[in-house]
């Protein structure tokens, strides 16, 4: 336990970590993909229509023939990061389909604009989407349901393409020191969400449910959990720096293994866990299978602390 600045604790410890998570249950506000939209909360019935959605999605976009792999070419995570946004939500009709555009997301004044476009494309009765997302907009029971579900289609698919993304870019990034394609890219992904989790950091606000758990937790003070730095403890893990998938190999629940979590705690884990490495693994394995090279720095890349920990570069597909 440390002190990051005036109002904010961060915690590494396993145990301390667990009682804070117990503590109280998450707020709506420190969700990320399921916070307020549209000015409420996002239903526990529509959340989960959401995941099951993805799901669908994802499901059907692994077993279909990946867009054309020099899409992969380019600055790392984007080029990925649009690859997935084309393969897995790219047969949208418009407008829905530039819910999912790069460009569209990073401008407010786009993002707007497409929203209430989005807001008035015809409802149930007309022909929609080929997702199962584009598909909860078309059947919104009222207009609160359909913005809601506006805003469940940007965040989902933004947030699932954009960790997809920045976990396979890692990945590729660690296994370059190796030299050679590892056989267990499914363990090289284990190492990669143990070097640089996606869920690095959680955020809970501050309040009485924490003061008392540790003498230098005060009751105006927010808790940064910080899974990054549980994962790189010598009390958990023999070489913690070291990039060793053969960590993985024959483990049947990594979840499980102490000092490691990934995607998250009980009652705050990523909704998308169980699609994440699956759709890594699939875009790691087109990369790989059409020669991409990573080009760049060759010892050090910087890694911006910001939602999602990803390494940047530039690689190049081969012909």
């Amino acid at each position: 336990m440390f002190r990051i600045d005036a109002t904010t604790v961060g915690v590494s410890d396993t145990r301390l970590m667990a009682e804070i998570v117990a503590a109280r249950p998450v707020l709506s506000t420190e969700r990320s993909v399921y916070k307020p939209a549209a000015g409420a909360d996002i239903p526990h019935d529509s959340a989960t229509r959401t995941i099951r959605a993805l799901g669908q999605d994802v499901t059907a976009g692994i077993r279909t023939p990946p867009p054309p792999a020099r899409g992969l070419s380019g600055s790392w995570p984007y080029a990925p990061t649009s690859y997935l946004r084309r393969w897995l939500f790219g047969a949208d009709p418009l407008p829905v389909a530039l819910l999912a555009k790069r460009g569209i997301t990073r401008s407010d004044t786009l993002s707007r604009l497409v929203d209430r476009a989005v807001t008035v494309w015809p409802g149930t009765g007309a022909e929609g989407g080929s997702t199962a997302l584009a598909g909860l907009i078309r059947g919104a029971a009222d207009p609160l349901d359909r913005k809601q579900a506006v805003a469940m289609y940007r965040r989902a698919s933004a947030t699932l393409c954009d960790g997809v993304a920045a976990l396979a870019g890692n990945a590729l990034w660690l296994m370059r020191a190796t030299g050679e394609r590892p056989a267990d890219l499914t363990a090289a992904l284990w190492e990669t969400l143990r070097l640089l989790p996606p869920a690095w950091m959680l955020y809970r606000n501050s309040g009485d449910a924490y003061a008392g758990l540790h003498p230098e937790i005060r009751r105006e003070d927010n808790v940064a959990l910080l899974p990054l730095l549980m994962h790189r403890h010598p009390d958990y893990w023999s070489d913690p720096l070291d990039f060793r998938p053969e960590r993985w190999t024959g483990v049947a629940d990594p979840e499980k293994a102490p000092g490691f979590m990934p995607f998250g705690f009980d009652g705050a884990r990523c909704w998308a866990k169980h699609l994440v490495v699956p759709l890594a693994e699939r875009l790691l394995t087109v990369a790989l299978d059409h020669g991409l090279t990573v080009r760049g720095p060759q010892q050090d890349a910087p890694v911006p602390l910001r939602s999602l920990l990803s390494v940047r570069f530039e690689a190049s597909v081969g012909a």
